[in-house]
């Protein structure tokens, strides 16, 4: 059973959350991620008759939002090694971070943003606390698959950290 729109609106505003995470982990600037959570809204609207409410609706919105921002970053990729803007501040409130802390976010950062596209989805699903399952659900993959990947990224991220500090 499909939902009417005015249902996927509302559960839209109620989920606004995920999508500006996805935005914040897709796009460098604020302007880019604001375009990009508008885009994801859009994609949201038109899609809006492909949505069974007897399913997660939060699962949905993850795939929709993160297809958006996948093709936004391919769309961008010749920006990929612009130097990162506010994006962190935007994450993590700039003023409570000392200067140690805030080198780490941005050495993390600049790893998290040289992941896959899928990798990278995959990761914003695990940090939102998604299961396993849900991931593999959004990602159209197996269970084993998301846990193999996670470990992979996990150690991709400590290597890349740890030569970057």
């Amino acid at each position: 059973m499909t939902a009417q729109p005015a249902d996927v609106m509302t559960l839209l505003a109620a989920h606004r959350g995920i999508v500006l995470k996805i935005a914040a982990s897709y796009a460098r600037s604020a302007e880019d991620r604001a375009d990009l959570a508008q885009d994801i809204a859009m994609q949201v609207w038109q899609a809006r008759g492909s949505y069974d409410s007897a399913r997660t609706f939060s699962t949905w919105l993850y795939r929709v939002a993160l297809n958006v921002a996948i093709s936004h970053q391919r769309r961008e990729r010749h920006r990929r090694h612009a130097p990162l803007d506010d994006a962190h501040d935007t994450l993590v409130g700039a003023q409570d971070v000392d200067a140690e802390a805030r080198e780490q976010l941005e050495h993390l950062q600049r790893a998290m943003q040289a992941l896959s596209p899928i990798d990278r989805a995959l990761l914003v699903l695990h940090l939102d606390g998604c299961s396993h399952r849900e991931s593999a659900d959004v990602l159209g993959t197996t269970e084993g698959n998301v846990a193999t990947r996670l470990n992979r990224i996990k150690t991709q991220l400590r290597r890349q950290v740890g030569a970057d500090a």
